[in-house]
Protein backbone atom coordinates (compact mmCIF):
# COMPACT_ATOMS: atom_id res chain seq x y z
CA UNK A 1 0.00 0.00 0.00
CA UNK A 2 2.94 2.77 0.94
CA UNK A 3 4.66 2.04 -2.89
CA UNK A 4 1.37 2.29 -4.99
CA UNK A 5 0.81 5.67 -2.34
CA UNK A 6 4.67 6.80 -3.09
CA UNK A 7 3.57 5.84 -7.07
CA UNK A 8 0.88 8.01 -6.91
CA UNK A 9 2.73 10.95 -5.74
CA UNK A 10 5.25 10.81 -7.89
CA UNK A 11 2.81 10.58 -11.03
CA UNK A 12 1.26 13.75 -9.73
CA UNK A 13 4.36 15.58 -8.98
CA UNK A 14 5.24 14.71 -12.54
CA UNK A 15 2.04 15.75 -13.95
CA UNK A 16 1.89 19.34 -11.85
CA UNK A 17 5.80 19.81 -13.14
CA UNK A 18 4.48 19.24 -16.31
CA UNK A 19 1.50 22.07 -16.26
CA UNK A 20 3.66 24.23 -14.89
CA UNK A 21 5.89 24.14 -17.89
CA UNK A 22 3.03 23.99 -20.21
CA UNK A 23 1.79 27.18 -18.15
CA UNK A 24 4.87 29.30 -18.64
CA UNK A 25 4.96 28.12 -22.38
CA UNK A 26 1.88 29.57 -22.96
CA UNK A 27 2.50 32.52 -21.23
CA UNK A 28 5.52 33.29 -23.33
CA UNK A 29 3.27 32.38 -26.44
CA UNK A 30 1.16 34.87 -25.53
CA UNK A 31 3.72 38.01 -24.10
CA UNK A 32 6.20 37.23 -26.99
CA UNK A 33 4.55 38.40 -30.24
CA UNK A 34 5.77 38.22 -33.60
CA UNK A 35 5.90 41.68 -35.25
CA UNK A 36 2.69 40.84 -37.61
CA UNK A 37 1.14 39.60 -34.83
CA UNK A 38 1.68 43.19 -32.87
CA UNK A 39 0.51 44.57 -36.04
CA UNK A 40 -2.97 42.81 -36.49
CA UNK A 41 -3.86 42.88 -32.88
CA UNK A 42 -4.87 45.69 -30.67
CA UNK A 43 -1.79 46.32 -29.08
CA UNK A 44 -2.06 49.58 -27.78
CA UNK A 45 0.96 49.06 -25.58
CA UNK A 46 3.67 47.72 -28.25
CA UNK A 47 5.40 49.43 -30.74
CA UNK A 48 4.69 48.21 -34.56
CA UNK A 49 7.65 45.87 -34.06
CA UNK A 50 6.33 43.84 -30.82
CA UNK A 51 8.42 45.88 -28.31
CA UNK A 52 6.53 47.26 -25.50
CA UNK A 53 6.04 51.05 -25.46
CA UNK A 54 7.90 52.34 -22.35
CA UNK A 55 5.86 53.90 -19.42
CA UNK A 56 7.80 57.64 -20.36
CA UNK A 57 4.90 57.44 -23.00
CA UNK A 58 2.06 57.41 -20.68
CA UNK A 59 3.81 60.63 -18.35
CA UNK A 60 2.02 63.77 -19.13
CA UNK A 61 2.38 65.75 -16.39
CA UNK A 62 3.15 69.71 -17.38
CA UNK A 63 5.41 71.53 -14.61
CA UNK A 64 4.15 74.77 -13.59
CA UNK A 65 6.25 77.91 -13.20
CA UNK A 66 6.96 76.78 -9.71
CA UNK A 67 9.16 74.14 -10.53
CA UNK A 68 10.94 75.52 -13.69
CA UNK A 69 13.52 76.61 -11.37
CA UNK A 70 14.98 80.17 -10.27
CA UNK A 71 12.03 82.88 -12.49
CA UNK A 72 13.77 86.44 -14.84
CA UNK A 73 10.67 88.08 -15.30
CA UNK A 74 11.78 89.89 -18.72
CA UNK A 75 9.91 93.07 -17.47
CA UNK A 76 11.97 93.27 -14.45
CA UNK A 77 15.02 92.44 -16.12
CA UNK A 78 15.64 95.56 -18.71
CA UNK A 79 12.82 94.30 -21.34
CA UNK A 80 9.52 97.16 -22.11
CA UNK A 81 6.10 96.77 -22.01
CA UNK A 82 6.56 98.09 -25.73
CA UNK A 83 4.95 96.03 -28.33
CA UNK A 84 6.36 98.23 -31.20
CA UNK A 85 9.38 97.85 -30.48
CA UNK A 86 12.02 94.71 -31.68
CA UNK A 87 13.97 93.85 -28.46
CA UNK A 88 15.99 90.82 -28.77
CA UNK A 89 19.24 92.57 -27.57
CA UNK A 90 17.84 93.05 -24.20
CA UNK A 91 15.85 89.51 -24.28
CA UNK A 92 18.83 87.73 -25.07
CA UNK A 93 20.84 89.66 -22.52
CA UNK A 94 18.09 87.99 -19.76
CA UNK A 95 18.86 84.50 -21.04
CA UNK A 96 22.37 84.85 -21.06
CA UNK A 97 21.86 86.12 -17.31
CA UNK A 98 19.84 83.04 -16.42
CA UNK A 99 22.75 80.87 -17.74
CA UNK A 100 25.64 83.10 -16.23
CA UNK A 101 23.80 81.96 -12.74
CA UNK A 102 23.29 78.55 -13.66
CA UNK A 103 20.14 78.84 -15.29
CA UNK A 104 16.20 79.06 -14.90
CA UNK A 105 13.40 79.76 -16.64
CA UNK A 106 12.51 83.57 -18.72
CA UNK A 107 9.42 84.03 -18.14
CA UNK A 108 7.01 86.67 -20.32
CA UNK A 109 4.40 87.77 -18.75
CA UNK A 110 1.18 89.43 -20.02
CA UNK A 111 1.33 91.56 -23.26
CA UNK A 112 3.29 91.61 -26.31
CA UNK A 113 7.37 91.45 -26.62
CA UNK A 114 8.70 92.17 -30.06
CA UNK A 115 11.94 89.91 -30.98
CA UNK A 116 14.33 88.30 -33.97
CA UNK A 117 16.22 85.12 -33.09
CA UNK A 118 16.38 84.23 -29.61
CA UNK A 119 19.98 81.43 -28.77
CA UNK A 120 18.59 79.83 -25.44
CA UNK A 121 21.70 78.23 -23.58
CA UNK A 122 22.28 75.23 -21.22
CA UNK A 123 20.22 75.17 -18.20
CA UNK A 124 17.53 77.30 -19.66
CA UNK A 125 13.78 77.46 -20.22
CA UNK A 126 10.99 79.68 -21.53
CA UNK A 127 7.58 80.52 -20.03
CA UNK A 128 5.26 82.43 -21.80
CA UNK A 129 2.12 83.03 -19.75
CA UNK A 130 -1.38 83.01 -20.65
CA UNK A 131 -2.50 86.35 -21.99
CA UNK A 132 1.38 86.90 -22.93
CA UNK A 133 2.94 86.74 -26.68
CA UNK A 134 6.37 86.56 -28.24
CA UNK A 135 6.04 88.24 -31.41
CA UNK A 136 9.19 87.94 -34.24
CA UNK A 137 9.68 90.78 -36.09
CA UNK A 138 8.80 90.85 -39.85
CA UNK A 139 12.00 92.55 -40.68
CA UNK A 140 14.16 89.36 -41.64
CA UNK A 141 17.65 91.43 -40.76
CA UNK A 142 16.78 91.13 -37.18
CA UNK A 143 17.54 87.31 -37.94
CA UNK A 144 20.95 86.15 -37.72
CA UNK A 145 22.40 83.82 -40.54
CA UNK A 146 23.73 80.99 -39.27
CA UNK A 147 25.18 77.34 -39.58
CA UNK A 148 21.63 75.53 -39.32
CA UNK A 149 19.86 72.37 -40.49
CA UNK A 150 16.93 72.94 -42.84
CA UNK A 151 15.63 70.84 -45.24
CA UNK A 152 17.88 68.03 -44.68
CA UNK A 153 21.17 69.43 -45.38
CA UNK A 154 23.15 71.57 -42.35
CA UNK A 155 23.74 75.08 -44.55
CA UNK A 156 24.15 79.17 -43.43
CA UNK A 157 20.99 80.20 -43.41
CA UNK A 158 18.25 82.15 -40.69
CA UNK A 159 18.02 81.43 -37.36
CA UNK A 160 14.80 80.46 -36.15
CA UNK A 161 12.69 82.97 -33.79
CA UNK A 162 13.09 80.27 -30.60
CA UNK A 163 16.76 78.54 -31.10
CA UNK A 164 17.54 76.06 -28.53
CA UNK A 165 20.52 74.04 -29.21
CA UNK A 166 22.36 71.17 -27.06
CA UNK A 167 20.01 72.80 -24.28
CA UNK A 168 18.97 69.34 -22.13
CA UNK A 169 15.61 69.53 -20.55
CA UNK A 170 14.52 72.86 -22.35
CA UNK A 171 10.94 73.40 -22.07
CA UNK A 172 8.67 75.92 -23.55
CA UNK A 173 5.40 76.74 -21.78
CA UNK A 174 2.86 78.70 -19.53
CA UNK A 175 -0.56 79.19 -21.78
CA UNK A 176 0.88 81.94 -24.05
CA UNK A 177 1.53 82.90 -27.58
CA UNK A 178 4.59 82.48 -30.16
CA UNK A 179 3.48 84.70 -32.76
CA UNK A 180 5.44 83.86 -35.92
CA UNK A 181 4.00 87.79 -37.81
CA UNK A 182 4.61 85.86 -41.12
CA UNK A 183 2.47 87.87 -43.14
CA UNK A 184 4.65 89.88 -44.90
CA UNK A 185 7.32 86.60 -45.53
CA UNK A 186 4.26 84.60 -47.14
CA UNK A 187 3.64 87.63 -49.56
CA UNK A 188 6.88 88.21 -50.41
CA UNK A 189 7.68 84.07 -51.33
CA UNK A 190 4.47 84.38 -53.25
CA UNK A 191 5.67 87.08 -55.12
CA UNK A 192 8.80 85.73 -55.72
CA UNK A 193 7.49 82.38 -57.45
CA UNK A 194 5.45 85.16 -59.69
CA UNK A 195 8.42 85.39 -61.62
CA UNK A 196 10.53 82.73 -60.40
CA UNK A 197 8.22 80.01 -60.48
CA UNK A 198 11.80 77.48 -59.69
CA UNK A 199 12.58 78.94 -55.97
CA UNK A 200 13.14 76.79 -53.23
CA UNK A 201 12.12 77.83 -50.06
CA UNK A 202 15.28 78.65 -48.87
CA UNK A 203 15.35 81.33 -51.88
CA UNK A 204 13.04 83.18 -50.01
CA UNK A 205 14.34 84.70 -46.70
CA UNK A 206 12.32 83.58 -44.04
CA UNK A 207 12.94 82.19 -40.41
CA UNK A 208 11.09 79.23 -38.78
CA UNK A 209 9.16 79.89 -35.87
CA UNK A 210 11.01 77.19 -33.43
CA UNK A 211 14.06 75.21 -33.99
CA UNK A 212 15.37 72.88 -31.20
CA UNK A 213 18.36 70.75 -32.06
CA UNK A 214 21.06 68.36 -30.36
CA UNK A 215 18.60 68.05 -27.01
CA UNK A 216 17.12 65.66 -24.42
CA UNK A 217 14.17 65.65 -22.13
CA UNK A 218 12.40 68.31 -24.42
CA UNK A 219 8.65 69.70 -23.63
CA UNK A 220 6.69 71.63 -25.57
CA UNK A 221 3.14 72.21 -23.95
CA UNK A 222 0.48 74.39 -23.76
CA UNK A 223 1.47 77.06 -25.81
CA UNK A 224 -0.12 78.62 -29.28
CA UNK A 225 2.45 78.53 -32.15
CA UNK A 226 1.11 81.00 -34.72
CA UNK A 227 1.75 82.23 -38.41
CA UNK A 228 5.05 81.07 -38.89
CA UNK A 229 6.82 82.65 -41.93
CA UNK A 230 8.48 79.33 -42.58
CA UNK A 231 8.29 75.60 -40.50
CA UNK A 232 6.70 76.17 -37.66
CA UNK A 233 8.44 74.02 -35.24
CA UNK A 234 11.52 72.03 -36.25
CA UNK A 235 13.45 69.07 -34.55
CA UNK A 236 16.43 67.89 -34.81
CA UNK A 237 18.58 65.03 -33.43
CA UNK A 238 16.03 65.15 -30.14
CA UNK A 239 15.77 62.30 -27.41
CA UNK A 240 12.61 61.94 -25.29
CA UNK A 241 10.57 64.91 -26.68
CA UNK A 242 7.36 65.39 -26.29
CA UNK A 243 4.90 67.89 -27.80
CA UNK A 244 1.60 68.26 -25.41
CA UNK A 245 -1.67 70.40 -26.24
CA UNK A 246 -0.02 72.63 -28.61
CA UNK A 247 -2.20 74.97 -30.95
CA UNK A 248 -0.72 75.66 -34.17
CA UNK A 249 -1.93 77.19 -37.27
CA UNK A 250 -1.20 80.07 -39.95
CA UNK A 251 -2.21 81.30 -43.17
CA UNK A 252 -5.65 80.95 -44.79
CA UNK A 253 -5.94 78.37 -41.65
CA UNK A 254 -5.83 81.02 -39.20
CA UNK A 255 -8.31 83.55 -41.11
CA UNK A 256 -5.77 85.14 -43.64
CA UNK A 257 -6.14 84.99 -47.35
CA UNK A 258 -2.80 84.45 -48.20
CA UNK A 259 -1.43 81.22 -47.80
CA UNK A 260 1.49 80.62 -45.41
CA UNK A 261 3.89 78.54 -48.26
CA UNK A 262 5.91 75.45 -45.86
CA UNK A 263 4.55 76.49 -42.76
CA UNK A 264 4.77 72.99 -41.52
CA UNK A 265 3.28 72.27 -38.02
CA UNK A 266 6.30 69.60 -36.54
CA UNK A 267 9.42 68.50 -38.37
CA UNK A 268 10.50 65.79 -36.86
CA UNK A 269 14.16 65.85 -38.15
CA UNK A 270 16.29 62.52 -37.05
CA UNK A 271 13.96 62.39 -33.65
CA UNK A 272 13.84 58.93 -31.54
CA UNK A 273 11.21 58.84 -28.54
CA UNK A 274 8.71 61.47 -29.11
CA UNK A 275 5.63 61.74 -28.22
CA UNK A 276 2.56 64.27 -29.58
CA UNK A 277 -0.39 64.54 -27.89
CA UNK A 278 -3.36 66.51 -27.56
CA UNK A 279 -2.36 69.05 -30.05
CA UNK A 280 -4.33 71.00 -32.89
CA UNK A 281 -2.56 71.98 -36.32
CA UNK A 282 -4.06 73.62 -38.92
CA UNK A 283 -1.36 74.70 -40.96
CA UNK A 284 -0.52 75.33 -45.76
CA UNK A 285 1.63 72.35 -45.74
CA UNK A 286 2.54 69.13 -43.59
CA UNK A 287 0.77 68.85 -40.31
CA UNK A 288 3.65 66.16 -38.97
CA UNK A 289 6.25 65.43 -41.14
CA UNK A 290 9.23 62.83 -40.56
CA UNK A 291 12.73 64.36 -41.95
CA UNK A 292 15.90 62.78 -41.68
CA UNK A 293 18.40 64.17 -45.15
CA UNK A 294 17.92 63.96 -48.63
CA UNK A 295 19.98 63.09 -51.62
CA UNK A 296 21.83 59.80 -53.12
CA UNK A 297 24.19 59.30 -49.78
CA UNK A 298 21.36 60.40 -47.90
CA UNK A 299 21.72 57.25 -46.27
CA UNK A 300 25.47 57.15 -45.46
CA UNK A 301 25.72 61.09 -43.81
CA UNK A 302 26.19 61.53 -40.22
CA UNK A 303 24.22 64.66 -40.27
CA UNK A 304 21.23 61.92 -40.85
CA UNK A 305 19.93 59.10 -39.39
CA UNK A 306 16.40 57.58 -38.61
CA UNK A 307 13.19 59.05 -36.73
CA UNK A 308 12.18 56.33 -34.03
CA UNK A 309 9.79 55.12 -31.70
CA UNK A 310 7.20 58.12 -32.15
CA UNK A 311 3.99 58.27 -30.80
CA UNK A 312 1.19 60.65 -32.62
CA UNK A 313 -2.01 60.26 -30.43
CA UNK A 314 -5.32 62.06 -29.87
CA UNK A 315 -4.60 65.49 -31.91
CA UNK A 316 -6.64 67.12 -34.27
CA UNK A 317 -5.51 68.06 -38.23
CA UNK A 318 -7.43 70.15 -40.15
CA UNK A 319 -6.64 70.83 -44.02
CA UNK A 320 -3.38 69.84 -43.28
CA UNK A 321 -1.34 65.68 -43.54
CA UNK A 322 -1.61 63.84 -40.44
CA UNK A 323 1.54 61.85 -41.13
CA UNK A 324 3.87 62.50 -43.95
CA UNK A 325 7.22 60.27 -44.12
CA UNK A 326 8.58 63.19 -46.14
CA UNK A 327 10.59 64.23 -49.14
CA UNK A 328 13.42 64.30 -46.70
CA UNK A 329 13.02 60.97 -45.29
CA UNK A 330 15.48 58.41 -45.08
CA UNK A 331 14.91 55.97 -42.09
CA UNK A 332 11.76 55.38 -40.20
CA UNK A 333 11.34 52.88 -37.78
CA UNK A 334 8.40 52.50 -35.01
CA UNK A 335 5.82 55.44 -35.89
CA UNK A 336 2.37 55.15 -34.63
CA UNK A 337 -0.87 57.32 -35.43
CA UNK A 338 -3.86 56.68 -33.53
CA UNK A 339 -6.91 58.22 -32.32
CA UNK A 340 -6.55 61.14 -34.09
CA UNK A 341 -9.30 63.55 -36.29
CA UNK A 342 -8.07 64.45 -39.60
CA UNK A 343 -10.38 66.77 -41.31
CA UNK A 344 -9.14 68.08 -44.83
CA UNK A 345 -5.72 66.93 -46.12
CA UNK A 346 -4.33 63.47 -46.04
CA UNK A 347 -4.21 61.30 -43.21
CA UNK A 348 -0.88 58.84 -44.27
CA UNK A 349 1.32 60.12 -47.05
CA UNK A 350 4.53 58.83 -48.28
CA UNK A 351 6.61 61.05 -50.54
CA UNK A 352 9.21 58.74 -52.44
CA UNK A 353 11.89 60.41 -53.94
CA UNK A 354 13.86 59.37 -56.75
CA UNK A 355 17.11 61.32 -55.36
CA UNK A 356 17.11 59.68 -51.96
CA UNK A 357 17.41 56.08 -50.53
CA UNK A 358 14.46 56.27 -48.10
CA UNK A 359 13.42 52.89 -45.69
CA UNK A 360 10.25 53.05 -44.02
CA UNK A 361 9.58 50.10 -41.65
CA UNK A 362 6.51 49.49 -38.93
CA UNK A 363 4.07 52.14 -38.87
CA UNK A 364 0.86 51.64 -37.50
CA UNK A 365 -2.45 54.16 -37.89
CA UNK A 366 -5.61 53.46 -36.52
CA UNK A 367 -8.56 54.67 -34.63
CA UNK A 368 -8.83 57.64 -37.43
CA UNK A 369 -11.97 59.79 -37.36
CA UNK A 370 -13.16 62.54 -39.66
CA UNK A 371 -13.21 64.05 -43.08
CA UNK A 372 -9.75 64.13 -44.96
CA UNK A 373 -8.97 64.61 -48.47
CA UNK A 374 -6.96 61.35 -48.94
CA UNK A 375 -7.22 58.61 -46.58
CA UNK A 376 -3.37 56.73 -47.80
CA UNK A 377 -0.89 58.17 -50.51
CA UNK A 378 2.21 56.78 -51.79
CA UNK A 379 3.70 58.44 -54.78
CA UNK A 380 6.88 60.05 -56.39
CA UNK A 381 8.16 63.25 -54.93
CA UNK A 382 10.00 64.86 -58.20
CA UNK A 383 10.24 68.75 -56.81
CA UNK A 384 13.78 69.71 -56.97
CA UNK A 385 15.49 66.39 -56.74
CA UNK A 386 18.98 66.01 -58.04
CA UNK A 387 21.30 62.46 -58.66
CA UNK A 388 24.46 64.72 -58.34
CA UNK A 389 25.64 62.34 -60.80
CA UNK A 390 24.54 59.09 -58.98
CA UNK A 391 22.69 56.00 -59.85
CA UNK A 392 18.93 56.31 -58.78
CA UNK A 393 18.72 54.76 -55.37
CA UNK A 394 16.22 52.11 -53.89
CA UNK A 395 13.84 52.40 -51.56
CA UNK A 396 11.21 50.73 -49.49
CA UNK A 397 8.09 50.97 -47.28
CA UNK A 398 7.01 47.69 -45.31
CA UNK A 399 5.09 46.49 -42.44
CA UNK A 400 2.36 49.18 -43.24
CA UNK A 401 -0.75 49.03 -41.10
CA UNK A 402 -3.89 50.75 -40.69
CA UNK A 403 -7.10 49.29 -39.34
CA UNK A 404 -10.06 50.93 -37.44
CA UNK A 405 -10.58 53.78 -39.07
CA UNK A 406 -14.17 55.71 -40.02
CA UNK A 407 -13.77 58.24 -42.24
CA UNK A 408 -15.59 60.29 -44.75
CA UNK A 409 -12.70 60.50 -47.69
CA UNK A 410 -12.36 62.36 -51.62
CA UNK A 411 -9.87 59.85 -52.41
CA UNK A 412 -9.68 56.03 -50.10
CA UNK A 413 -6.33 55.15 -51.63
CA UNK A 414 -3.82 56.35 -53.88
CA UNK A 415 -0.10 54.26 -54.61
CA UNK A 416 1.95 54.19 -57.37
CA UNK A 417 3.94 52.03 -58.45
CA UNK A 418 7.51 52.60 -59.18
CA UNK A 419 11.02 50.66 -60.22
CA UNK A 420 12.77 52.34 -57.74
CA UNK A 421 10.76 51.57 -54.71
CA UNK A 422 9.28 48.14 -53.35
CA UNK A 423 6.49 48.27 -51.10
CA UNK A 424 5.44 45.10 -48.96
CA UNK A 425 3.64 43.70 -46.41
CA UNK A 426 0.41 45.87 -45.82
CA UNK A 427 -2.02 45.52 -43.74
CA UNK A 428 -5.38 47.47 -44.04
CA UNK A 429 -8.18 45.85 -41.69
CA UNK A 430 -11.63 46.78 -40.09
CA UNK A 431 -11.91 50.19 -42.15
CA UNK A 432 -15.16 52.12 -42.55
CA UNK A 433 -14.98 54.67 -45.50
CA UNK A 434 -17.48 56.80 -47.46
CA UNK A 435 -15.96 58.12 -51.07
CA UNK A 436 -17.66 59.07 -54.05
CA UNK A 437 -17.77 56.16 -55.98
CA UNK A 438 -14.60 55.57 -57.64
CA UNK A 439 -13.19 52.01 -58.86
CA UNK A 440 -10.67 51.24 -56.31
CA UNK A 441 -8.61 48.16 -57.50
CA UNK A 442 -6.15 45.82 -55.01
CA UNK A 443 -2.64 47.06 -55.45
CA UNK A 444 -1.08 43.93 -56.56
CA UNK A 445 2.38 45.21 -56.92
CA UNK A 446 2.25 45.47 -53.15
CA UNK A 447 3.96 42.24 -52.06
CA UNK A 448 1.98 40.51 -49.30
CA UNK A 449 -0.90 42.89 -49.48
CA UNK A 450 -3.27 41.92 -46.69
CA UNK A 451 -6.85 43.13 -46.30
CA UNK A 452 -9.94 42.27 -44.02
CA UNK A 453 -13.02 43.74 -43.63
CA UNK A 454 -12.99 47.16 -45.53
CA UNK A 455 -16.25 48.77 -46.75
CA UNK A 456 -16.41 51.27 -49.10
CA UNK A 457 -20.10 53.03 -49.43
CA UNK A 458 -21.48 50.13 -47.15
CA UNK A 459 -19.89 47.77 -49.73
CA UNK A 460 -17.16 44.78 -49.31
CA UNK A 461 -13.58 45.40 -50.77
CA UNK A 462 -11.73 44.74 -52.40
Amino acid sequence: MMRKRKNKKGIFKRAARKLVAFGLMLCAAILVLTPAQAQTGNMGNRFPDGTVIPEWFTQTHVPGLSQLGKSYDVYQNGVKADSSLVQTERIQAVIDKASAAGGGVIVVPKGVVQTGSLFFKPHTKLYIAKGATLKGSDDISNFKVISTRIEGQTVKYFAAIINADHVDGFSLTGGGTVNGNGLRYWKAFWLRRSWNPKCTNMDEQRPRTLFVSNCKDVLIAEISLLNSPFWTSHYYKCENLKILGVHIAAGTNNGFAVRAPSSDGIDLDVCQNVLVKNCYVSVNDDGLCLKGGKGPTADTDPNNGPNKNIIVEDNIFVNCPALTLGSESVFTYNVILRNCTVNGGRVFYLKMRPDTPQQHDYVSVYGIKGSPSTFFEISAWRQFFDLKGHQPPHSSAKHLTIRDCDVDCKTFIHIDSSSQYTLSDFTLADLKIKSPKQQYTKPDFVQNFQSSNITINGQRWP
